[in-house]
């Protein structure tokens, strides 16, 4: 047989083969009962759809950032989230126990060990004083400590969570659960949720930036941002305060705008095909993030620029332009709430003062933390406030969990430097603007700071109430997953219906 007669004899076999595939049943069944069982398996999940009676959100994959109206009037329009990872010390700024002085340097009472669980703790720890001096501040006489000097004169706009608890003692599953409801990954986060739920007011620029700063990313990774089982158009867009804000932004050397344009149409028009062959919506979230790519190449390097803002506003400020600092983080956060954006969540790394060197040592660099942080988000409060803005951008600062009232002893061993380890059972959150009152302190814990005794609240109280602020009902704000609706919230949480003005 010649080469020819070779390579006609093998066209037909596919021929054959090709028709075989589609006209026989055995071939079919054959072929396709993966297919199949995805769809019975889909349908039984409920996983692609979110048609929940009570939910108002309706998901229009093609327009997903649109703006969207709440189900009901909310005070805030979007949110500013000021996270200190590693967990800021509540007896170091604004939890004052003078009992707990009078305790300094002797041994931990049986009664606060005896049942509990530390991160680091072994054997008896010897109890730690205020390592700060406190007064009271404002017309609702607030306790500050001396480490926020620019705080302190400003008390009076802020709500103080004083009794916030936890159960997670390790920072990531801790992280988690702040900012997604669960210690485990896989859940969308705070800014998805709110960004799914009302979409962004600005269609050149994503509706949930995060901005890091402390020369690390949370321990939970950027999971504290992500989209979980919502549409990735969601998920929160990293940004940065030096350099180029999106890594890739510019256009490649030899190509121009024009050349991008009809690159990201070819591209966009291959989905378009696919859609209209598999039909599934995160195909046309992905034609919605190149298309938002595109318009972030002209908005995000102005918007991102803080090299423009008056000389008043960098003193204010204390901004570093052309570094990367937390203070250039937080005029940034100004500008694009300014912008329209929903949501942005600042991380800032190195609260973590277990005593272990200089840098977490509580009485040196936590007080380094404070200076770097104080000035900055005092300036956000004010500046918000004299550009009217402060009514309809709900801010929040607080770490993960709070610090012990006794000084760490690593495996039992004193540690070189002074240090608190992790601790559930009580730490502070305050809140400011977009409906919160102004000038008051919400909860107690007990006369050294162990334990929360009045006002307790968890972090699915404090989601409850960011989402009430911005006009939705937590219990009825779910997206269908795995066959049920699932919330932020989960399960549990209440509206803190106490700091609402």
């Amino acid at each position: 047989m010649t080469q020819k007669e070779l390579h006609n004899q093998r066209l037909m076999q596919e021929a054959e083969r090709a028709v075989m595939h589609m006209h026989t049943r055995r071939h079919f069944l054959k072929e396709s009962a993966m297919g199949l069982g995805a769809l019975a398996l889909g349908s039984f999940l409920g996983s692609c759809g979110n048609s929940i009676p009570g939910n108002n959100v309706v998901f229009d994959p093609a327009h997903p950032l649109m703006p969207k109206l709440p189900p009901f009037p909310g005070n805030a329009k979007s949110v500013i989230y000021l996270h200190m990872a590693g967990a800021p010390s509540q007896l170091e700024l604004f939890d004052y126990k003078p009992e707990l002085m009078k305790m300094d340097g002797q041994d931990c009472p049986k009664s606060l060990l005896e049942g509990k669980r530390f991160a680091f703790i072994r054997g008896v720890p010897k109890m730690m004083g205020p390592q700060a001096k406190f007064a009271q501040y404002g017309q609702s006489g607030a306790w500050v400590s001396e480490h926020m000097p620019h705080l302190s004169t400003i008390v009076d706009e802020l709500s103080f969570l004083k009794a916030v608890t936890t159960d997670q003692f390790n920072h990531a599953p801790a992280q988690l659960l702040v900012h997604t409801g669960s210690p485990r990954m896989g859940r969308p986060s705070l800014g998805s949720w709110v960004t799914y739920g009302l979409g962004t007011e600005n269609q050149n620029l994503p509706g949930f930036v995060v901005l890091t700063s402390g020369g690390k990313t949370p321990d939970a990774g950027k999971s504290v941002w992500g989209s979980g089982f919502l549409p990735s158009v969601y998920q929160g867009v990293q940004c940065r305060s030096e350099g180029s804000p999106v890594l890739f932004m510019n256009d490649p050397d030899g190509m121009n705008r024009d050349l991008r344009k009809e690159s990201i149409d070819a591209i966009n028009e291959v989905n378009q095909q696919e859609y209209a062959e598999y039909k599934d919506p995160e195909i046309l979230s992905r034609i919605s993030q190149y298309e938002m790519a595109y318009k972030m190449q002209i908005s995000a390097p102005e918007v991102m620029n803080i090299n423009n803002e008056p000389a008043y506003i960098h003193e204010m400020y204390g901004t570093k332009p052309g570094h990367a600092c937390f203070a250039n983080n937080v005029l940034l956060a100004r500008k694009l709430v300014e912008k329209g954006v929903r949501f942005v969540q600042l991380f800032d790394w190195g609260w973590d003062s277990h005593g272990s060197d200089a840098s977490l040592a509580i009485d040196i660099g936590f007080i380094n933390k404070c200076r770097e942080v104080d000035k900055c988000i005092t300036a956000l409060i004010l500046d918000l406030k004299q550009r009217g803005l402060l009514e309809e951008t709900l801010v929040v600062w607080g770490g993960e969990f709070g610090r012990t009232p006794m000084m760490e002893n690593r495996e039992g061993k004193k540690m070189p430097f002074k240090g608190r380890d992790h601790h559930t059972e009580a730490f502070t959150i305050w809140m400011a603007g977009a409906g919160i009152k102004k000038g008051f302190c919400y909860g107690e814990t007990d006369e050294i700071g162990y334990s929360a005794i009045s006002g307790k609240v968890e972090p699915f109280d404090i989601q409850a109430t960011i989402l009430n602020q911005l006009g939705f009902d937590h219990e009825k704000f779910t997206y269908q997953f795995q066959g049920r609706p699932f919330r932020l919230t989960d399960t549990r949480g209440k509206v803190i219906e106490d700091v609402l003005a």
